[in-house]
Formats: C-alpha cells, structure tokens, sequence
C-alpha cells in the first residue's frame, strides 16, 4: 500500500477537461482590441552581405502600420550564453542563412503585412557558403562570425583517467562512426506571439515558450526596456521538446512593433517558418574508439565529434559539452577523453531538442558496446550488467549519482521482453529479418546551474488559501508544455494540504508570477516540485497554527488528513469554531457538518487569524561541478538512467523496417504520476523511433531546406506505432521531491541504439548514417552480398 492518498497515482491531468473539450487557449486564440498583425522578411540567399533595405513600398501599403528593420530596433546582441551573444534582432551586416530574418511588418490585417514584406527591396552581395561541417574548419573557408575564428562557435577538450594506460590494457578495440542529420521539433502548435503595451510602458507578451523567465530577461536586454516592466505569458502549448527554449527574433520583433504603434500584435509562424527557425537538433558526426578488458569491462573511450549547429549559437555551447558529458554514465568507466567542435554554418540555427546534445552520441556507444560484446562472444545484456554504476559512485568526470536503478531497469526489460529466450531462437537464424537489441541511457534532472551567472533561486513557488475557505491557487512560474508539470505541482500540494485534487487551481508559466527557469533539461519535476512542496508546507503550518490558537493547544498535536483537521493526541471539541463557521453562512445549503473540522473551515478560520493565507517555496542545487574547466555543465542534482530492448522485423529486399515492440524501464525516483511517467517514456519511444528511422532535413546546394513542410518531413504516425511496454523504476532519489527524478528527456537515450542493434540482428549489417532509411539497408545489404562473393 502506498503511503500516500495522491501522489504515486492515476490522477487525471488537471487541464484534461480544457484539452479535451477545446477550450485550451493557446497564443493563436488570444484576441486584443484594436490587434494588429505581424510579417517577417526572411533572407532569400544562405550567404551574403546586405547592400540596401528599401522599405518605402511596404511603408506605403494601406492598412500598414510599422516597418522595421535594424535601423529601429539597434544591433544589440543577444543569444542565449552571455558567452556567445552572436545574434541580433535584425540582420544589419549580412545574412547567414535562408531564411535569417531583415525586417518585419504591423498591418490590419493578416493579408496586408505578408503583401507589405514583399514590397521590401534588399540589395545583396552574394558570399561563399558554408554548408558542410566536416570542412566548416578548414582554411579559406568562408568566415560566418568574426568571432569565430575557423568557425568554431565552442570546443571541448577533456581528459578523464589514463587514456593510454586504458589503451594498453584493453583486451578488444574498435573505432566506429556514426553521423545524423539536422532534425526539426515537430510540435503540433507552430511559434505564436502577441504583444501589447499599457500607458505605463508595462509590455506583456503571450508566447508559445518554454522558458518564460529567459524570454523575458532576453525582451529586456536586445529591446532595452525595464525589466521589470516586461511580462512574459504562457499560454497553453501545443508542444515544446526544446526549440521553443531560447528567445526567437519574432519575439522580440512583434514586441518591438507593439511599443512602436502602441497597439496589440500578433504572428503565427507557418510551418515553413518553423523550418527557417530552426533551433531543433544538431547534426552531430561522432567517432569513437573503445577498449574493454577479455572479462568484458570497460577500459577506455575515446571520442571525437563535429556538431553542425547552423548559423548562431543558440543553446550550442550546452549541447557540445552534453555531447561528451553524459557518457561518463551509467557505465564504469575510468579513462575518458573527449574533443568535442560545434561549428556555425550556412543553415538554420540548432539548439535543444529532447535528450540535449547526448542522444546520438549515446547511439553510437551503446552500439559500439554490442559489437564488442559480439567479439567477446558475450550476451549484450550481460555485458552492460557487467559494467552498470551503482548509487554512491561517481563518474570520471565528477557527477555524483545518488540514486540509480539502472541494475533494475536492465534486468527488468530484459524479463519482460523475453530476451534470452528471444535471443537464443534469433541466433540460430540470425540476419532473416527479424531483430531484437538492447541498449541504456543516462540523462540529468535539471541543469546544475542558470544559464546566467547568478545565484538565483532555480524555482519558486506561492501558494495562496482563498479567503473565503477551501479553495488553494498555486502560482508557479513552470512551464507546462504538455508534459504535465501542472498536474504535478496540483498532486504535491493536494497531498501536503490533504485536500482533493480538483480543489487545487494552478497558475503557471508567468514571468510576474514566480521565478522558474523553464521547461528544458527535465528539471520541472524535481526543481518546482521541491518549490511547491515546501510552499504548500508553509501555507499548511499556518493553518494548524491559527486552529491551535483557538483552541489553545500545541500546533504539533494537529494534523489534515482526507480534507480534515484531526488530533493526533485525542478527541478535540471543535463545536465553537464550527459555530463561528455556521454563523458567517447563513442560509449556505452546503454547511459541514459532523465532529471533524473540515479544511474549509480551517483554512477560513486562518485568514480570520492571519489575513490572507499565503505560503512560499523555493529550490537551488547545492553546489555541485567538478575540478576542470567546463565542469558545471552536465551537473545535476540527481541523474535518471533507462533501459529499452525494440523488436524489429525488416524486409530484406526493400530495406523497410517495422518496428514491432519496444520495451522500456525507466528510473525515475519516485512516479508523482504513473500515468504520466508512463506518457513520457512512451513519447521518448516514438520521437526516438522517429529519429532512428526516418527524420531528417534535407537541404539543397543552397542551403534551402527542401522537405520544410509535415507531408515531406517524415514523423511516425498512429500507424507505425509498435506495442510499448513502460516499466516504472523507482529508487528513491535522496535529492529529489518524495524520491522523485526525471523521466522527460532521459528515456530517449536507449531508443535509437535499441532499434539499431535490432536491425542489425535482422540483417548482419550495421549502419552507421542515420536515419536508417531502407535505401541504406538495402545499400549495405547489397554491399556485404559482393563482399562474400569475392
């Protein structure tokens, strides 16, 4: 039995209702008096200077209000690392790639300010492009940024342990590759922004964002305006994963316009526009040699790899340090080294997409594992268990893991998927199309450090008691992006303030709210869970104080319990408060009755007290980071681990893969709500899904993306779904909310590789270019027929 009434449950998700029925509203149903509406002016060329802006046209169209371009709005840089502010609002030098943004337009309406764009001339100079990483470096290459020299945005150079004492010692070496492509987010709900200004110069923006309180910071600085008169709202959100968590120039473009014509403004992106923006995953090049030891454990890693992260920094600098660090787990591993290039080139800025920087550098580990263990002779499974970290230990490169199931999740998708049995009938007629394969991942719960330098606080949360009794609002300034975080921060507080679910209101994702640094790194749940928790145990201990005063006992000896105020000491007379309640309501058909005092009465007998009833919480890790340059990056308070094994079928002569099962185990601490840790893993499994098989920006000589639209970027549908299996580990997290730990970002990790080694299984072939397209099965499979014939 569990401990708890609420949490550890199937709560319904307390915006379902909204969802479900279409009264959600997200930024695009949001009406002003009097909005206007707002185009963008995108670069037609990848590379080049720009020569003249000749606005007039636009400006003269009826029906339009304002025309901007960088001579309105400054050059100030802004991005998302203070370290690499290579960004400005406006292009005003050059363009670096199709679709950088030149100048923007408030018009009455929708039709006239895209007619208005067009109407603006821009002269240009033609420059060389940059399109192909692996040459970005070179000499004579053609320059994006002058600070860039050679066009590395950042670099890692990391040394972990005795690389060459590894290298000595190893038993079994092999050096493999594995490259990607540039991935778009895919979410539902395009980029969406309105802006208004009030007589005071108070600018508030409704934005399809993940990270109010960044945006809002990043508004203040590139527009120059108050901080505190800048108030960033999230409505609801049709999805994130990533790309919606840095501050986009239609943000802050559309704000601009709303100061100029002192009028609300909105713009949609198209699903064009989505593309041009970008800001989704990087296309990542990894190589890597590693040693294991004849008894099957880990000796080194090696590894090299060259991010192509487009045009500017964006979360970059993050994503090449995550490409190397989370490889320090979950295995034992004692010599590490790691050079890591994040290079700009002619494209579409990259940023953060879910499993940030690691998932295909976790790819091609976990597949370097099976083809060591197949030298072995050993059972891939095995193999891991052989080498998995345990609570307590700490990684090469100083992340501490104070829990960790992964043990557990290995051993339990292992039996639950039949692996063995599986194993042994596949291997006696092994490469006929059908596959089986394992593999694991190590994610964080929440970065150990603002993007910023400061001290601020990660999380705050307020919690306020409705004056007339009963009702609790939860003021947070968590974004939820269709993750669930609402529900959870509802779940902790009916739980703390032992009340009913449905008698808890949430209000997140509002900059004037609290201070919440976004939804990215899966830190939701254990950075504003902890807020929250210990603000509803404020508001709690101000209640059974305020009832103990009346009756003149000890607080201590009180408890709400089932939305009850009881005695932990013996029966208590609450017969003069009750009356005090029945007096004020008078003609109430809804009066409590019985010996208990309800929490209504309780919570109204508070303000009689105290006033207005409001409790507050905060979160900050503790210290945390290791003794080398870079090492906060990668920290974490605690670490989440999975495991997954897919089942593939593949048809040998077209090359095309289904994917028929996926079983995943994922630690996640402690589940606030199983369902939704159920959820998380689930979509983990189909973005991973996607990604290993099938998405993938494909761009011209030009740098134009030629697929910039759903019918030709390739998403899993409901039809290629398989059968998942979501396994709940729970090891108790000592940092972390009641145990509690990620599950958002973290159990993407095993997916690729899983269906990876599963078509090699299939096939005899391994493909180390993805996504595993059937015109590159079929090309291997082609290629490996010739070899044995020779």
């Amino acid at each position: 039995m569990s401990d708890y009434r609420i949490l550890n449950t199937r709560a319904p998700r307390v915006d379902a209702w909204d969802k479900v029925t279409g009264k959600a509203q997200y930024t695009d149903d949001l009406k002003r008096p009097g909005m206007l509406y707002g185009a963008i002016l995108h670069s037609p060329i990848g590379h080049g200077k720009i020569l003249n802006i000749d606005t007039s046209r636009a400006e003269n169209l009826p029906g339009v209000k304002a025309v901007i371009t960088w001579k309105d709005v400054g050059t100030q840089p802004y991005g998302v690392s203070p370290a690499r502010y290579d960004e400005t609002i406006f292009c005003f030098d050059k363009v670096r790639y199709v679709g950088d943004e030149i100048a923007a337009v408030a018009a009455i309406d929708p039709d006239i300010a895209r007619e208005a764009v067009n109407l603006i001339r821009v002269d240009f100079e033609p420059l060389p492009l940059v399109l192909d990483p692996l040459h970005a470096m070179d000499e004579g290459q053609s320059q994006l940024h002058e600070m860039y020299d050679h066009n590395i945005c950042a670099k890692v150079n990391w040394n972990f342990g005795d690389i060459e004492e590894g290298r000595s010692e190893a038993a079994i070496l092999r050096t493999d590759s594995l490259s990607s492509k540039m991935q778009d987010g895919a979410f539902m709900e395009p980029q969406s922004i309105l802006a208004e200004v009030d007589g005071a110069d108070n600018l508030t923006m409704w934005s399809s964002t993940q990270a109010p309180h960044y945006i809002q910071r990043t508004i203040a600085m590139a527009l120059n305006h108050p901080l505190h008169k800048v108030r960033v709202i999230k409505p609801a959100v049709g999805g994130g994963f990533g790309p919606k968590a840095s501050c986009s120039t239609a943000e802050l473009a559309i704000c601009m316009l709303a100061l100029k014509t002192r009028r609300p403004v909105k713009f949609t992106f198209d699903r064009e526009q989505v593309f041009l923006h970008g800001r989704a995953r990087h296309q990542f090049h990894h190589t890597m040699t590693t040693g294991i030891h004849r008894d099957g454990t880990l000796a080194f890693l090696e590894h090299k790899c060259i991010l192509d992260g487009g045009a500017y920094a964006s979360f970059g600098i993050a994503t090449v340090y995550y490409a190397g660090s989370l490889l320090g787990g979950p295995y034992r591993l004692k010599n590490m080294k790691y050079d890591g290039y994040r290079v700009v080139t002619n494209k579409p800025a990259c940023g953060a997409q879910r499993g940030h920087g690691a998932v295909i550098a976790r790819a091609l580990f976990e597949v370097q594992l099976d083809r060591l263990a197949e030298e072995l002779g050993m059972d891939p499974v095995e193999l891991r268990l052989k080498n998995v970290m345990e609570a307590g230990e700490t990684t090469c490169n100083e992340l501490f893991v104070s829990s960790f199931g992964m043990k557990e999740a290995l051993e339990a998708v292992r039996d639950s998927a039949a692996w063995k049995r599986k194993r042994g009938e596949l291997g006696q007629t092994r490469a006929n199309g059908t596959g089986i394969g394992a593999a694991c991942g190590f994610f964080v719960s929440g970065a150990g450090y603002p993007i910023y330098r400061s001290k601020t606080y990660h999380a705050t949360v307020v919690i306020k008691l409705e004056e007339v009794g009963g009702g609790v609002t939860v003021f947070s300034g968590a974004a939820d992006i269709g993750q669930g975080s609402d529900t959870v921060l509802a779940m902790i507080t009916a739980e703390e303030l032992g009340v009913e679910l449905n008698d808890i209101r949430v209000e997140s994702g509002d900059s004037s709210r609290s201070v919440d640094l976004g939804a990215y790194s899966s830190r939701t749940t254990l950075m504003a869970g902890h807020a929250c928790r210990e603000a509803a145990q404020d508001v709690k201990r101000q209640i059974l104080q305020a009832v103990a005063t009346r009756l003149e006992i000890p607080p201590e000896s009180l408890e709400i319990k089932a939305g009850k105020v009881i005695s932990l000491t013996g029966e208590i007379d609450f017969s003069e408060i009750r009356r005090e309640f029945l007096q004020e309501h008078k003609g109430f058909m809804d009066t409590p009755e019985g010996p208990e005092l309800t929490f209504r009465e309780a919570s109204r007998i508070a303000f009689l007290e105290l006033g207005s009833v409001v409790g507050t919480g905060k979160y900050k890790p503790p210290p945390l980071g290791g003794s080398f340059k870079g090492a906060t990056v990668g920290t974490s308070p605690a670490f989440g681990c999975s495991a997954q094994i897919a089942e593939v079928k593949v048809d040998l002569e077209t090359g095309e893969v289904s994917v028929e099962r996926i079983t995943g185990a994922h630690d996640c601490g402690f589940a606030i709500n199983r369902t939704q840790v159920e959820g998380q893993m689930q979509g983990s499994m189909m973005m991973g899904m996607g990604e290993a098989l099938m998405e993938q920006k494909i761009f011209d000589s030009e740098g134009r993306i030629l697929n910039r639209n759903l019918a030709e970027y390739k998403i899993p549908t409901s039809l290629d779904m398989p059968h998942l299996e979501s396994i709940i580990v729970e090891s108790n997290e000592p940092n972390g909310p009641y145990g509690a730990k990620e599950v958002g970002e973290g159990a993407i990790m095993p997916v690729i590789p899983s269906i990876l080694n599963a078509i090699y299984d299939a096939t005899g072939v391994r493909i180390d270019e993805l996504p595993v397209t059937p015109e590159r099965i079929v090309e291997a499979l082609q290629k490996k027929k010739l070899e044995n014939e020779l």
